[in-house]
């Protein structure tokens, strides 16, 4: 007999059902991955599996005995006690008197030394990523035969996510997840649900063998439906056709093409993706960042260390590190933001910055969509084009009923989709992205990380998410210990460098990395022993001096193009206009020729 039972569950709120007459079967022991564009019904069906919401038809039926439960996508307002407390908060009261209070405090014990707890700590002053796995401790401790898991990685750092993904493992029970950690879904799935337009998909395959199916399966219906749309046209054709032929024509005919009209008209059509563009805005000078024993803290107190780091334009960085080390506080003290406590700061030029937070307090949750990105416009100009507010959201998968709903009752992803709105009607050369990938279908994080990839200017992102660090940047910072260290590559790359160095005493070897990260990666090495070392002090002097000249040139070369682009700039006088050509020419040479100096006194 099944673990549980869906039979014929329909559910809708407004607008079309988001589960319409859905059947499926729940064996014991499965790990089932579920997935879903955002809105279309994921929460819902894991508040209806725990009991919280009613479908409007149909019936779950559960295996005798069967004990649930719910991990929420957020953390409940209000939580406060100890640790131990609010675990024991949630022990299902099963037992008789006699054991009751043994069999919790031995429960207790148990899942404080499971998952690594202390159980006099204070819940409210954990970080966010502690709270999700007290929560996740305090659904565990009834042992239940079913946990459902609504965005289990959100808010949690790279580590607490590889301990979770683990943890997972070893479970004997059934789990149903909704994630878009794609690495996460990789490694624990062996089920995939998929919610899609009212209907409930069972793929029953792994994640990766899923998405060559659906590929596949998308590929077939967009042929079957051009074929159907062809045939209805051709007997919409037919029915209106002279006199004569309306005489003569067969009922049965006529029926049939009613049948078709009915079932075209209850096609709900793919939602199709979001219309991602990034409007880069002007050019930044090539240093867009420059960190030298930089460190930042809050009231005298260090949180960032003495770190060093180049950043230049074009350059696409990771940070990483575990929740409370940091992170947020280097982006604030690289952006200037923060007053330095010790060493050395500098910002490039011409820097236009567009911020995502993480805890969207962008967002006016009182206020529609609409209002939100339009901020009292109806009109808004988007890289030079003007759009009114409500096509332009439409762009980002929003109805016009929608783009008239307080944000207040968006889901976590529509909340995330409304935000990049918010951030991408602004020109911006460089993108502060503070944890952009939670709650996103993974249909928009692909498409976030193909348009990040094509982006001109540069990009700061703190992300959790392996696979989208893997896909996006070209070099990392890492929070180790007390430090800040510098990897080329994604995460992939970051731990097998670091392997490395765990298992070698070798000098590091020369960054392999193409463009302005070879450059950052030289500049980096100028003020490390190793360079110093086999360079004259008057070599190292000049090779310290080399960004800071060949940025002023730039600086020089732009404000040179932006004359030579006026109208009125060849109303000038012929020696005059060549005299500036002639500047032109040689502020090219020179910065061409320090580049080749840069790499030559880098390769000493």
């Amino acid at each position: 007999m099944p673990q549980v039972t869906l039979k014929d569950i329909s559910i809708g709120f407004r607008g079309p059902s988001l589960l319409d007459k859905v059947s499926c079967r729940i064996e014991r022991g499965e790990r089932i991955g579920l997935l879903g564009r955002n809105g279309t019904g994921k929460t819902t069906l894991m508040r209806m599996l725990a009991g919280d919401e009613q479908p409007d038809h149909g019936a779950i039926e559960f295996e005798a005995g069967t004990r649930v439960a719910f991990l929420t996508q957020e953390v409940p307002p209000g939580l406060a006690g100890t640790v131990a407390s609010v675990i024991v908060a949630g022990y299902d009261e099963r037992v008789s008197d006699g054991d009751a209070d043994w069999k919790r405090t031995r429960g207790l014990e148990r899942i404080l030394l499971q998952m690594q707890l202390d159980g006099d700590a204070l819940f409210e002053q954990l970080s966010t990523g502690m709270r999700r796995r007290v929560l996740l401790a305090r659904a565990l401790i009834g042992d239940p035969d079913l946990l459902l898991l609504d965005e289990p990685t959100n808010h949690l750092d790279i580590d607490s996510i590889t301990w979770l993904e683990t943890f997972l493992a070893g479970l004997s029970c059934t789990y149903l997840f909704v994630t878009h950690d794609r690495a996460f879904l990789t490694r624990l799935a062996t089920r995939i649900l998929e919610i899609d337009r009212g209907r409930l998909f069972d793929w029953s395959c792994d994640y990766q063998t899923f998405l060559k199916r659906k590929e596949a399966f998308l590929e077939a219906e967009e042929k079957q439906q051009a074929l159907f749309d062809k045939r209805l046209a051709q007997e919409e054709a037919w029915i209106r056709t002279g006199i004569k032929a309306r005489r003569t024509r067969n009922e049965g005919r006529v029926r049939a093409l009613e049948a078709m009209r009915r079932e075209r008209q209850k096609r709900r059509t793919n939602v199709g993706n979001v219309n991602l563009q990034i409007d880069t805005g002007a050019r930044s000078g090539m240093l867009v960042a420059e960190l030298k024993e930089a460190s930042f803290g809050y009231d005298d107190r260090v949180v960032v260390d003495r770190a060093s780091a180049n950043i230049f334009r074009g350059d696409k960085v990771g940070i990483l590190g575990r929740n409370g080390a940091g992170k947020s506080t280097l982006l604030k003290g690289l952006l200037g933001e923060l007053p330095l406590l010790s060493g050395t700061r500098r910002l490039g030029t011409n820097l236009q910055i567009a911020y995502f937070d993480q805890n969207r307090q962008q967002l006016n949750l009182d206020e529609t969509a609409e209002e939100n990105v339009g901020q009292g416009r109806t009109n808004i100009t988007v890289n030079g084009a003007s759009r009114h507010i409500i096509g332009y959201l439409q762009d980002f998968l929003f109805t016009p009923e929608q783009a008239r709903t307080q944000v207040r009752y968006f889901s976590g992803g529509q909340r995330n989709r409304l935000l990049l709105a918010r951030l991408f009607t602004l020109p911006a050369n460089l993108l502060v992205l503070d944890e952009p990938t939670n709650d996103l279908d993974s249909e928009t994080l692909e498409l976030l990380e193909e348009k990040l990839v094509e982006y001109q200017g540069t990009v700061l992102v703190v992300s959790h998410d392996r696979d989208f660090l893997n896909n996006v940047v070209s070099s990392t910072l890492v929070f180790e210990g007390n430090q800040v260290k510098e990897y080329d590559g994604g995460y992939d790359d970051w731990v097998r460098q670091r392997n490395q160095q765990k298992v070698s005493t070798d000098l590091p070897k020369k960054s392999t990395s193409a463009g302005t990260n070879e450059l950052k990666s030289q500049a980096n090495n100028s003020a490390g022993t190793l360079v110093a070392k086999k360079l004259s002090f008057k070599e190292q002097k000049e090779l310290s001096d080399l960004p800071g000249k060949i940025e002023k040139w730039e600086e020089e070369l732009a404000k040179f193009h932006e004359e030579i682009a006026q109208p009125a700039f060849y109303k000038q006088s012929s020696d005059l206009i060549a005299s500036k050509q002639t500047a032109v020419k040689k502020l090219e040479d020179d910065i061409a020729a320090a580049y080749a100096r840069w790499e030559k006194l880098e390769a000493k």
